[in-house]
């Protein structure tokens, strides 16, 4: 099923272990997490919070349903940086083609610590020819972590690309691998 698309409302940066977080929330769920590295210039100053909230929208009651999206997901990444949540409950509203949201789904349907391939991704959704479709959706994947890219490695088990560089994606593998 797909989710309901709605532009996000709610802009917040949160600081993170792997570094600073952009998080984005529409009224129906986080439709944005990505690490913002143009953000680091600014950590100086958004360091005063760990979480800064920035509406786009006028409506107090989409505004209040956004913004506890955010303040889950917060406090999800938190549990999961310290290795105490294994799996999120988020609710995610990613904009994608129908294709980039079976992927995502896919992707979201992988245990903590467990590792795939494109093939095996483009297996599961049932088109077994759609290898590099299935790296470009991976590629798209508008809420990182969450929606575990990072898992997704070379059919020989090695490292292959990854939006946030290969030490994050590492990084990611090694907490999951530790617990």
């Amino acid at each position: 099923m797909m989710p309901i698309i709605a532009p996000p409302i709610i802009h917040a940066m949160v600081s993170s272990p792997v570094g600073l977080l952009s998080l984005k929330a529409s009224e129906h769920g986080l439709t944005h997490l990505q690490v913002d590295d143009l953000a680091k210039i600014c950590l100086d100053v958004m360091i005063q919070s760990s979480t800064t909230l920035i509406s786009h929208h006028e409506d107090d009651t989409l505004i209040v349903e956004a913004k506890r999206h955010i303040e889950l997901t917060t406090q999800q990444l938190a549990e999961y940086f310290s290795g105490t949540r294994q799996q999120f409950s988020v609710t995610l509203a990613p904009k994608g083609t129908e294709f980039q949201q079976q992927v995502w789904q896919a992707l979201s349907a992988l245990a903590f610590g467990e590792s795939c391939s494109y093939s095996d991704i483009a297996n599961t959704i049932g088109r077994p020819k759609a290898v590099r479709a299935v790296g470009a959706a991976n590629g798209a994947n508008p809420i990182a972590i969450i929606v575990p890219c990072h898992r997704v490695i070379g059919k020989g088990g090695k490292l292959t690309g990854y939006a946030y560089g290969l030490g994050m994606k590492q990084w990611l593998l090694d907490l999951e691998a530790s617990e």
